[in-house]
């Protein structure tokens, strides 16, 4: 049909009073196969089990194509199953607390074909999925070209030969466009069906927004607030007044319903101020001493303010040995712990710190997130384990004397943004502390970077605080937006990696 000569297009549910319609229409679809439509009967069913699974589009009035489905629990499918095992007894495998639409019948008639309808009908299908929440949509595909290798081929083979365009298979090729995933080889899954040897290839797509059904009362958020603390490092004569400063700085981005609260590396530093007659690991050991009262404070705030705290990181001395630790302190109460892995050379030569061994992703009311503490970013392997754990939100509390130290944790923390399709949280502290040895000067500009897509800012910078200015940075990032570049970005770094190739792995 041209489409000059098209007045109306209409997706709509499918009625009863289309059956007779439908029948022409599938007759002339499936003229080579036998049973070639459906009984009147098993429309009716269809409709009164599932109307929203039942549509056509019609173009000036007229049926053009159409896709029907079911709902079914996925687990209690055969992996085995065939076309009969879905649609006996009347859609017996139906069940309105299915998990995954099951599509059973979609076609479009020939002199309707090359306006893309058939994409309309799939993208119905992901919507209707989505409105839903359902886990995704999988159907038996036929591969209607595969009797013609079905000597020299497996259907394995026809298939990986298909997805490198070395064969043309209209079908497979159209359901793969449209993002379905082959998962597996259906045998005797259509009978009568000559042309794909009664094989079939069962596809699947993902709903990337499926929430699990849960009974608590709460839900991970999507949209999530970020309040960065570019702090000013200056005198401070005791603890209660450092964390006066800092109480002021979560109230602040509290007071503007911030989800998390980013804390510099070493914010806690002025207090050595009062030990500066001591040698330099002497007094950095003394700070240490502090460090479980801030934790208390912390874990007081976050739950009195709402907020989850990033404590930036602070010094701590366990069985003797000297660390660089943070906490995270949530708004429920809990309070989990992380550690610098890779100090830097001053840290070792100076203050004697050595390395953590621990690496994770944290579990939050906001989903996913992993901290690396400031020279840790500067490592892209442990950003990359943290991404396979499903980190969403990369938090970096730094610490840099210099503009070129500064620089190279800005530019390796948004190369992270970029590689593991994450948005990265940089925060640090600024001015001067001339009366403690070893923390002279300070820069920085506290930031917060995305990946570089099409649904982010096109130099994959979110928000960026003024350098070198005490200030809170507040900035929106949106998780739903990740799942759609994993799965639908210009590129894919997370699935593209040559993994036939290379590994990554925790020891």
């Amino acid at each position: 049909m041209n489409a000059k000569d098209i007045e109306n297009i209409e997706l709509t549910y499918l009625s009863v009073d289309d059956y007779q319609e439908l029948k022409a229409a599938m007759i002339q679809i499936y003229k080579n196969m036998s049973d070639a439509y459906w009984e009147e009967f098993e429309i009716e069913a269809l409709i009164e089990k599932f109307s929203e699974g039942q549509v056509v589009i019609k173009i000036n009035g007229q049926i053009a194509g159409c896709a029907l489905s079911i709902l079914v629990d996925y687990d209690s499918l055969e992996d085995s199953h065939t076309y009969d095992d879905i649609i006996k007894k009347s859609f017996d495998a139906h069940t309105d607390d299915g998990d995954i639409l099951y599509g059973i019948d979609i076609f479009i008639k020939p002199e309707f074909r090359g306006l893309r309808l058939g994409r309309r009908l799939y993208d119905y299908r992901k919507e209707l999925c989505e409105k839903r929440n359902l886990k995704g949509i999988a159907f038996g595909g036929r591969i209607p070209n595969y009797h013609q290798y079905a000597d020299s081929l497996s259907p394995k083979q026809y298939i990986q030969k298909v997805k490198r365009k070395e064969i043309d298979d209209p079908v497979l090729n159209f359901q793969i466009s449209n993002d379905f995933h082959p998962t597996k080889v259906l045998k005797g899954y259509l009978k009568g069906d000559s042309a794909s040897n009664e094989f079939a290839v069962l596809m699947e797509w993902d709903n990337i927004y499926y929430e699990k059904p849960t009974k608590k009362a709460t839900t991970k958020k999507k949209i999530v607030r970020l309040g960065l603390i570019q702090w000013q490092m200056r005198p401070y004569k005791d603890m209660e007044e450092l964390m006066q400063q800092a109480e002021f700085f979560i109230d602040a981005v509290a007071g503007y319903r911030s989800d998390f609260a980013l804390f510099p590396e070493f914010f806690n530093a002025p207090l050595m101020a009062t030990n500066n007659h001591m040698s330099t690991p002497d007094a950095i050991r003394e700070l240490a001493k502090h460090t479980e009262e801030i934790v208390e404070k912390f874990s007081a705030f976050s739950i009195s303010y709402n907020i989850n705290i990033i404590s930036g990181s602070m010094p701590e001395i366990r069985d003797g040995v000297l660390y660089n630790v943070g906490y995270l302190c949530k708004r429920d109460g809990s309070v989990e712990r992380y550690e610098k892995l890779h100090v830097t050379p001053d840290e070792a030569k100076v203050w004697g710190m050595q390395g953590g061994n621990s690496l994770q992703t944290f579990d939050t009311d906001c989903g996913k997130i992993g901290v690396l503490i400031c020279y840790d970013s500067e490592f892209p392997e442990l950003s990359r384990l943290l991404a396979d754990e499903g980190m969403d939100i990369l938090f970096v509390p730094f610490l840099t004397d210099t503009q070129n130290g500064y620089s190279r944790v800005r530019n390796c923390a948004q190369a992270r943004a970029i590689e593991n399709e994450c948005y990265v949280a940089i925060a640090g502290s600024v001015g001067n502390l001339p009366k403690v040895q070893n923390m002279d000067i300070q820069f920085a500009q506290s930031m917060v970077f995305t990946p570089c897509d099409f649904s982010f800012p096109t130099n994959g910078i979110k928000a960026e605080a003024t350098p070198n200015t005490e200030m809170i940075l507040i900035a929106d990032v949106d998780i739903d937006l990740l799942r759609e570049l994993n799965q639908f970005g210009a590129v894919k770094n997370l699935q593209d990696r040559r993994k036939d190739l290379f590994e990554l792995r925790k020891r």
